[in-house]
């Protein structure tokens, strides 16, 4: 049994035990804003996870005892990205001062969240097994290993750059907006003291950075693009000159990738959602849209679709950022 198998089926028979011990008290986890997980759907996620934990127990084996632990492992990991959409709405809500809005929403997203993650590991090496390569590695080679050896620092290919940097672009229309109105301006039917109006009741630290011009969710947006950036340089393998004592010292290779594959995933499948529900609100394909409170029909779905395209855009960017800086720290398998 590997450490990372280990690992998840631990963390998997925590959740399974967090998860009845809510729908056994009736404690109100929630699901929405407005709607909380019925106990039968939190009895449902602790037998999935217990089902996950022996999928990770599992000795590797030949068909069709691969197949089930395949199936299962891909099941779970599928239901818990799901779980995984409010993730992007706590952190921002954290960062802006406001709080914890539910103490369990917040323990549910993150215990979710790690659990995918874990998963995902042990998926990564049964498949590499299945194939005939190291689950270390993930490369083909013969004889005993003994430690790893890190690659040395390395920028992401131009395709990986371009590809982050159009999708990036999906934040300008979202953050324009926001920055007109923080500036004083209008913008789709609003004016700036409606936006104010609105957020009437934001928390301190979002009233004094609107003062200067900024929008909270904008900063937030920019610490998104930061870690974007780091996964695609070399200063994102190596602590560059500016962290002091740091300096030249390798950075951990989960530092970064923890944190940009679970805000990633988040925020890819809620981008998409908003960016193909508001268009489809038109159409009449799904039900029209409600207004947003100080915003026309119309307002609303343009600021929807800004915000589909803004969480889509850095979700999927740092997906594909995160896929490289994968690529390049790799540990390589030392041949004796």
């Amino acid at each position: 049994m590997t450490i990372h198998a280990r690992n998840a089926a631990l963390w998997c028979a925590l959740y399974a035990v967090v998860h009845l011990g809510w729908a056994v008290t009736g404690t109100a986890v929630p699901w929405t804003a407005t709607a909380p997980y019925p106990p039968a759907a939190l009895l449902l996620l602790a037998a999935l996870a217990v089902l996950a934990a022996g999928a990770c127990l599992a000795s590797p084996g030949k068909l069709p005892g691969q197949a089930a632990v395949g199936a299962t492992l891909a099941v779970t990991i599928a239901v818990f990205a799901v779980g995984m959409i409010s993730l992007p709405l706590h952190l921002v809500t954290l960062l802006s001062g406001a709080g914890v809005e539910s103490p369990t929403g917040l323990v549910q997203v993150l215990l979710t969240s790690v659990a995918a993650g874990l998963l995902t590991l042990v998926a990564t090496g049964s498949l590499r097994r299945l194939r005939g390569r190291c689950p270390r590695c993930g490369l083909a080679h013969r004889g005993a290993t003994g430690g790893r050896t890190h690659p040395p620092a390395s920028t992401a290919t131009p395709r990986a750059q371009v590809a982050v940097y159009l999708l990036m672009c999906g934040l300008i229309p979202w953050s324009a907006v926001k920055t007109v109105w923080t500036l004083g301006g209008s913008a789709l039917g609003v004016t700036a003291e409606e936006w104010a109006a609105i957020n009437a009741e934001a928390p301190a630290a979002a009233h004094a950075l609107a003062a200067v011009g900024v929008d909270i969710t904008v900063l937030a947006a920019l610490f998104g693009v930061f870690l974007l950036a780091g996964l695609m340089y070399r200063w994102g393998m190596v602590f560059p000159r500016w962290t002091l004592w740091l300096s030249g010292v390798r950075v951990p290779r989960l530092l970064p990738l923890i944190p940009a594959w679970m805000i990633a995933v988040a925020l890819s499948l809620y981008g998409v959602a908003l960016t193909v529900y508001a268009p489809a609100s038109v159409l009449g394909v799904v039900p029209a849209i409600e207004p947003i409170t100080g915003f026309t029909a119309t307002g609303s779905v343009w600021m929807i679709e800004f915000g589909g395209l803004a969480f889509a855009g850095l979700g999927l960017g740092l997906l594909v950022a995160a896929r490289s800086y994968a690529r390049r720290t790799r540990p390589l398998c030392v041949i004796r």
